[in-house]
């Protein structure tokens, strides 16, 4: 039901947005008139803009990611899908050329966001290794007919993607898909899988949540999963290919991260009116490019978020040695040969101080010298995998350590 009024709304304001690009558009043209007469002229187009993206549905952003410098040469990058499957692509970041550097599978989170949040991360990447990563879909999209989607699915989609490309990759979880990155290694390492990951880089994941725990971890061990069944799951509507689907809809979400820190949001659409009004077109537009990606979010299947919020947050499967697969109970300490990497923030308020860093423990059988742990000063949960510190102090230290074990 609040998935149809959403959709309601969004479809009825419709004409205010097309309204609203309109006459913007058409003020814009009068940039040629007196200086007196567009004083006035840009109060009216700051305020139109502002109705047109409070009125705008966002999509799924592009990578935009056409060219690398690989060898000090600019090299062209084509975006292929390698592998396809109903709820995610694995996607290729194909560069022109032939190159022997690593292969890198970059797991993104299905945490409401798309995998473009780590357009930051492959663009660091993609010159000296061969970059892929899990681009999942709008549950919304996904046809019925399809089915719906596990925790266990979400490990054996990581299980595929890692036999297509082959041994002596190097797998990176960003957040979320750290647990399962660890469920999906032991397996096959249970299974002498010889396409196991050659190394497995955890970045602010909840591995742990019981340690220091955030409030974002309090509010979800805080509900039983009742809760979330009756308050957050809604079925997806007609108009949409998933319709039937049950998900945990991404405006739900959204409106829980906007609730976190209104006050921030809201002065930062004070400073964006106050940019357009003076003509600071730099920094309107860096406000542009960031909303435009925090504003766009996805549907998660319900069963998939039902089982995460259950076994990460409120059991704490994994560090208790209670997780299965398949029925089946897995043995972390299975995992000997898979080189570790776990990196956290010194400021991270989403994954608290140690949780990442509890994979040390439950990968008991790693040896020491393959086994390294960091934490970036200064930065919080986004800084972990994008901005200045991540280019400058935390990628070097991810490649270097890739390097390390990629003979």
């Amino acid at each position: 039901m609040l998935y149809q009024l959403h959709h309601r709304i969004n479809k009825s304001v419709k004409p205010l947005n097309f309204w609203a690009q309109a006459w913007k558009t058409q003020l814009s043209l009068t940039s040629i008139l007196p200086y007196n007469f567009d004083y006035f002229i840009r109060p009216t187009i700051a305020h139109l803009e502002l109705i047109e993206r409070i009125t705008n549905t966002y999509e799924e952003p592009e990578f935009d990611l056409p060219y690398t410098e690989v060898d000090g040469k600019k090299t062209k990058i084509t975006e292929e899908v390698a592998h396809s499957l109903p709820f995610c692509d694995l996607l290729h970041f194909k560069r022109e050329g032939n190159h022997d550097h690593p292969k890198v599978l970059l797991v993104a989170p299905m945490s409401g966001h798309y995998a473009t949040l780590l357009r930051g991360t492959v663009e660091k990447f993609i010159p000296d290794h061969e970059v892929y990563i899990t681009n999942w879909k709008n549950a919304r999209d996904v046809p019925l007919k399809d089915g719906g989607f596990t925790f266990d699915d979400y490990v054996r989609y990581l299980i595929e993607f890692q036999d297509h490309l082959g041994p002596n990759t190097h797998l990176i979880a960003v957040c979320q898909p750290s647990v399962p990155a660890i469920v999906a290694t032991t397996v096959m390492s249970e299974r002498n899988n010889p396409n196991v990951p050659k190394s497995l880089t955890l970045m602010g994941g909840p591995i742990d949540t019981r340690l220091s725990p955030t409030e974002i971890n309090d509010f979800a061990s805080g509900k039983d999963l009742e809760w979330f069944e009756t308050k957050v799951i809604n079925t997806v509507p007609r108009d949409f290919p998933g319709a039937g689907q049950r998900v945990y809809p991404g405006f739900i979400q959204l409106s829980g991260f906007m609730s976190m820190n209104l006050d921030s949001h809201v002065q930062k659409h004070y400073k964006f009116f106050g940019d357009l009004v003076k003509g600071d077109g730099d920094s309107a537009e860096a406000h542009r490019k960031f909303y435009n990606e925090y504003l766009a979010v996805m549907d998660l299947p319900a069963d998939f978020y039902l089982e995460t919020i259950r076994k990460v947050f409120i059991d704490h499967r994994l560090p208790k040695g209670q997780v299965h697969f398949e029925e089946k109970k897995i043995d972390p300490k299975a995992v000997n040969n898979t080189a570790l990497f776990t990196i956290e923030g010194e400021n991270d308020d989403i994954t608290g101080k140690g949780q990442t860093k509890a994979a040390h423990d439950i990968l008991s059988s790693i040896p020491k010298n393959k086994k390294h742990h960091y934490e970036q000063p200064g930065v919080g949960h986004y800084g972990i995998f994008n901005g200045r510190r991540f280019r400058e102090e935390i990628t070097p230290k991810i490649k270097a350590f890739i390097k390390e074990n990629n003979k």
